[in-house]
């Protein structure tokens, strides 16, 4: 069945002296009779191509299985309580319990939220939740169909019942305040639109305070700078809301400390203590203890470090960091209030190292924590114990109780949780290799290889996996599409390419504006590094990526077509003259440049996607995967590239478009829509890259 015909407009543009044409662009609007048209035959003939697949069956089944494997997340507490997410596998949502210790919640705990009843189809899904810190009420926010819109509500937790509270937000985790009866969130000029299907720039962000039963107040916006965008965080002592206010998906922040006092149950903010008022650098806030404020930051250190301030000096305008702990080889990516000390989170060669030291960084001590991706940290100056997750390529979360101790002559004390009882792996076993591979300009990129532990020699089917931006670490984690690759006999690639977080600050600046095509420039070196060493050959290669990855598999099939049998670009920014018109997608300048300025325009021209697709080449065999939810990463931008490429291609090679309904970008989708979207992109790779499941079931 050939691929469906788009229709071409003549539709062209002159931009900064060049002539464009976008032909396509009549597949922006979501809306229109035409697209809905256009989508269902796309989702028709996607379906032709998927269902003959030899693989999917074996795939699809295997999936669910996975899937189905019981699972917990880590314990968090607030507000006096345990909380913690189980799925037996069997439901399309976690549920949330609850408890009053943590012993009760590990035989069960009582259901405080659950999102299998918030619609029919599974697709309503929990983004967040916060607690009043006196455990009276639970603010929660709810996504529909996977939008990146929430609406937040309110549970009384006495009666588990809803108040009439609800606010529209979006890239919003509600803080609240000490009187128990308000909260921050952030919302946006377009919460009157809130959508999953719109397309419109989202507007000025703006930081409001939610008063229960009340009136909504503006605290903070910033309608003169766009992309501005603030959220906040109280101090375990209620003194201080700290507010950390950045530009888009930039690095460096400002960071204001506003003094709160509550009198006749109102908590009322004040004016505010502008601890770093010019965005020079990246800075995180970690907790008070008293009026010293602690914080992360790359500021004179690329791989970050630890810094506290005095806010009494910095009210006077005397801003000056004493160091507690010092940048070292590590790249410092995460510190927690722990007890009267800090958890810290470092990567050592893309692997995590957690170690616990004093307020003064004094006394430090490494957790004895297996390997592993790292997933999550909770700690609380108001408690003695904190709680790690841990993820292997096979396994989701793994938790982790840790004593903190309460003298210095002691060490902490960790502990595994069975929460979600023994979970066998599905996959075969392995062996992690570390490697590295050259790119075009010399630079050694790291990247971890996964082989089934067989006695099998010669090319085998590989699949390349990357990210390369926004200063995001990619780690050997938990996804549950690996298990299957690696059962059915492929071999796994996860590369630490420039523009991610594995490095520090100068591996992601490597990566971005100008220097963008490092980033496939090492995904190629890569590549080519498992052919030269026999893993793969071009036949057998096929390469993967979401969202930024997306991208990055976009301009790895339009610049090197011949190195790669299939190519899976999953929700990807493919047009990148026109990405930062829609949604939030102006954000992301930090990374992909400003194309309504000449050298962004350059910068983007040199490498969009969505540009490259070349009529009469032999491009590997591409399914591109969308969502019609997908308020994050408009899917116009896997419509238009899709159409071009199927228009383009001249070999033999499928190129298909899967198009999910109900779903967004990727967060909050069900069990379900998750084993059916790894199994096809799986089938798809395997089919392409020579990879023959076994006879046998999985």
């Amino acid at each position: 069945m050939p691929s469906p015909k788009t229709r071409r407009d003549a539709t062209v543009e002159m931009i900064h002296g060049r002539e464009i044409a976008d032909p396509y662009r009549w597949l922006e609007d979501a809306d229109a009779p035409e697209v809905a048209d256009w989508v269902a035959e796309q989702r028709s003939f996607a379906e032709s191509v998927l269902g003959g697949l030899p693989g999917r069956a074996w795939f699809a089944d295997l999936m669910a299985r996975i899937v189905a494997r019981p699972r917990a997340g880590i314990p968090v507490v607030r507000g006096g309580r345990f909380f913690l997410s189980r799925n037996d596998g069997t439901l399309a949502q976690d549920v949330w319990y609850t408890a009053g210790s943590l012993e009760e919640l590990e035989r069960g705990g009582s259901v405080v939220l659950d999102p299998n009843t918030w619609s029919d189809d599974g697709t309503a899904s929990l983004s967040t939740f916060s607690v009043a810190r006196d455990g009276s009420a639970m603010a929660y926010a709810v996504s529909e169909g996977g939008s990146d819109w929430q609406k937040i509500r309110v549970k009384d937790l006495a009666t588990l019942e809803d108040t009439s509270d609800e606010v529209v937000a979006k890239f919003s985790s509600p803080a609240w305040l000490p009187d128990h009866r308000s909260f921050l969130y952030t919302t946006f000029d377009q919460a009157a639109d809130a959508r999953g299907t719109a397309t419109a720039g989202l507007g000025v962000a703006r930081l409001m305070v939610h008063r229960l039963d009340g009136e909504d107040e503006l605290l903070l916006s910033f309608p003169d700078e766009p992309h501005t965008m603030a959220s906040g965080e109280v101090s375990h002592d209620d003194a201080w809301l700290v507010v950390t206010i950045g530009r888009g998906t930039e690095h460096v922040n400002r960071l204001w400390a506003y003094p709160l006092t509550t009198v006749a149950g109102r908590t009322e903010i004040g004016e505010p203590v502008k601890v770093i008022d010019v965005a020079d650098a990246e800075y995180g806030f970690v907790r008070v203890d008293g009026p010293q404020l602690y914080l992360t930051t790359d500021k004179d250190a690329p791989m970050g470090r630890v810094v506290r301030v005095d806010l009494d000096w910095a009210a006077c305008g005397d801003v000056a960091f004493a160091e507690v702990v010092p940048e070292r080889r590590a790249t410092l990516i995460g510190a927690e209030a722990a007890g009267d000390g800090l958890l810290l989170a470092h990567l050592d060669d893309a692997q995590p190292v957690v170690t616990w030291c004093s307020l003064e960084g004094t006394d430090e001590v490494e957790l004895a924590l297996p390997a592993g991706a790292l997933v999550g940290l909770d700690g609380s100056p108001l408690r003695q114990s904190a709680f790690v997750g841990i993820s292997t390529l096979d396994q989701p979360t793994a938790a982790f109780r840790v004593d903190l101790p309460e003298s210095r002559d002691l060490d902490p004390r960790v502990e595994r949780l069975g929460l979600a009882g023994e979970s066998t792996s599905l996959a075969p076993a392995y062996r992690v290799l570390r490697e590295r591979a050259p790119s075009a300009d010399g630079t050694e990129v790291p990247y971890f290889l996964v082989m089934p532990d067989d006695l099998a020699e010669g090319p085998r089917p590989t699949l390349l996996y990357g990210y390369g931006g926004f200063k995001i670490p990619v780690l050997a984690d938990y996804r549950p599409g690996w298990s299957a690759w690696l059962a059915a006999g492929g071999a796994l690639a996860i590369a630490n390419l420039r523009g991610g977080g594995e490095y520090g600050t100068p591996w992601y600046e490597a990566g971005r504006l100008g220097s963008k095509q490092n980033v496939f420039d090492d995904a190629i070196g890569v590549a080519e590094h498992l052919i030269a060493t026999g893993v793969t050959d071009a036949s057998r290669l096929a390469v993967h990526g979401r969202s930024n990855g997306g991208l990055l598999v976009g301009a790895l099939l339009t610049q090197r077509p011949e190195l790669f049998a299939a190519a899976l670009p999953t929700v990807g920014v493919l047009d990148l003259l026109r990405f930062h018109r829609f949604t939030i997608g102006a954000a992301w300048m930090s990374d992909y440049g400003d194309p309504d300025s000449a050298e962004g325009f350059e910068a983007a021209w040199a490498y969009s996607p969505l540009h490259k697709v070349r009529p009469g080449v032999s491009y590997p065999a591409t399914l591109v995967s969308t969502a019609d939810h997908d308020d994050r990463v408009v899917p116009l931008h896997s419509f238009k590239f899709g159409a071009a490429l199927q228009a383009a291609q001249g070999g033999d090679a499928p190129v298909v478009l899967r198009i999910e309904t109900s779903a967004g970008h990727g967060a909050g989708k069900s069990l379900q829509m998750v084993a059916s979207e790894w199994a096809d992109l799986l089938a798809f790779a395997a089919h392409h890259t020579g990879l023959v499941v076994p006879p046998a079931g999985p």
